[in-house]
């Protein structure tokens, strides 16, 4: 059972950055971010594929947004870096994850675009005002 540990949220000013980070035991194949406005369907941000470094990012965050996976003995830790912020980044953003036979990895692997994962974090807050 994948666990997720998520940290990093905030309130900024427009134009700032932030650092998101998650913590993931078991090392899930694939990882990612995902974002949840008030009144507004949940989102994908930017996902990664650890086996081959297959990255995705989401139209609106290209060229702001960037993950970076750093793997230890016991865990990967994904890090979605934020510059640039706008106040339309602002959500509750979510870790997930999956291992490599689950069906939202899968996609990913096949298509480039992932699917939903199975595992999920509690959320850090972004403000950007």
């Amino acid at each position: 059972h994948v666990q997720l540990v998520e940290s990093g949220g905030g309130s900024v000013q427009v134009g700032e950055s932030l650092r998101l980070s998650c913590a993931a035991s078991l090392y899930p194949s694939c990882m990612g971010w995902f974002r949840q406005a008030p009144g507004k369907e949940r989102e994908g941000v930017a996902s990664l594929y650890t086996g081959g470094g297959s990255t995705w990012y989401a139209d609106s965050v290209k060229d702001r947004f960037t993950l970076r996976i750093y793997q230890e003995s016991n865990k990967n830790t994904l890090y979605l870096q934020m510059n640039d912020l706008k106040p339309e980044d602002s959500a509750m953003y979510y870790c997930a994850a999956d291992h490599v036979s689950s069906p939202g990895c899968q996609m990913f692997r096949v298509s480039g675009i992932p699917g939903d994962f199975g595992y999920w974090g509690q959320g850090t807050q972004v403000t950007v005002s």
